[in-house]
């Protein structure tokens, strides 16, 4: 092969070589803007898919009405040893008065080995912590305390909706009652329905209040004990000298309390008799 043939063969390759290489680089930008065109239409369709799935989640049927608080019932029960029963029931008097609390039930009980008293405290649900803190500082020793807390939110919100798709039940009937029954089945019917729909309202306002009430106000069960000596019960009483002094002047004080009403009960026999009495006398002088 001479010189020219080589070159040509050199020209010819390196011709091919650069078309190739022109050939390959479209292929590349073309599958790029495919790639990228691919792209664009999975994140629209996720973007749509997105926005839908939006949609229903903020849809009316799906949204859950909560009360803007939690409506929970507190309660608690305790026992304290104290050094005297009475003077402790008195703080704790004063500091339920003071947290606008008042004491619902009372038991008092006087044993031979203990004083105990047994009462419960109804106080706003804002003061219950307060309350129990404070009562706590004022005892000597605190053999218990349990506290629970019942959640009736979901019960409450159930009551609401019942109560206001029951009232407007019985707006409907009685939009019947007025303007489409005609008969006298159509109207007793609807009466009845009306009687039954007013009980169903009644029941949900009578629990909805009972709820409102045990919220709004905790219940605190205290139980306050003194330990005393212990005495033995004597198998018969006698009265002392004192005693009987006090019952005799009592029972001299109730006879003369007896003389002066029965004088004055019988004032109109003692009137008479004295009346009696100068008549006959005058009229025994002048015989005399």
């Amino acid at each position: 092969m001479n010189v020219k043939q080589f070159n040509s063969v050199l020209k010819i390759s390196v011709f091919a070589l650069l078309c190739l290489s022109i050939g390959a680089c479209n292929q590349a930008m073309e599958n790029k803007d495919y790639a990228l065109s691919k792209v664009d239409v999975t994140e629209e369709h996720a973007a749509y898919g997105t926005e839908t799935n939006d949609d229903v989640s903020l849809s009316p049927q799906a949204e859950i009405k909560m009360p803007k608080e939690l409506k929970i019932i507190k309660s608690a029960k305790a026992r304290y040893k104290v050094a005297n029963v009475k003077m402790t029931t008195h703080k704790i008097r004063q500091l339920a008065g003071k947290y606008e609390a008042y004491i619902s039930d009372l038991r008092f009980e006087n044993n031979l080995h203990s004083i105990e008293n047994r009462f419960t405290i109804k106080v706003p649900k804002q003061y219950f912590d307060v309350l129990m803190d404070s009562i706590k500082n004022i005892v000597e020793f605190v053999e218990y305390e349990n506290v629970t807390t019942k959640d009736v939110s979901e019960e409450y919100v159930d009551l609401e909706t019942r109560l206001k798709t029951k009232l407007e039940v019985k707006q409907r009937y009685e939009t019947i009652l007025r303007k489409k029954a005609k008969t006298v089945e159509d109207i007793l019917a609807t009466e009845e329905k009306l009687r039954i729909i007013q009980e169903e309202i009644e029941s949900a306002q009578g629990r909805l209040k009972f709820l409102t009430n045990k919220v709004a106000y905790s219940t605190i069960q205290i139980d306050l004990y003194e330990t005393v000596a212990y005495k033995e019960a004597p198998e018969s009483y006698s009265k002392t000298f004192l005693s009987k002094t006090k019952e005799g002047f009592s029972f001299g004080w109730n006879i003369i309390k007896s003389i002066v009403l029965g004088i004055i009960y019988l004032w109109p026999i003692a009137v008479l008799s004295i009346f009696i009495f100068f008549f006959v006398r005058k009229r025994l002088r002048k015989k005399v």
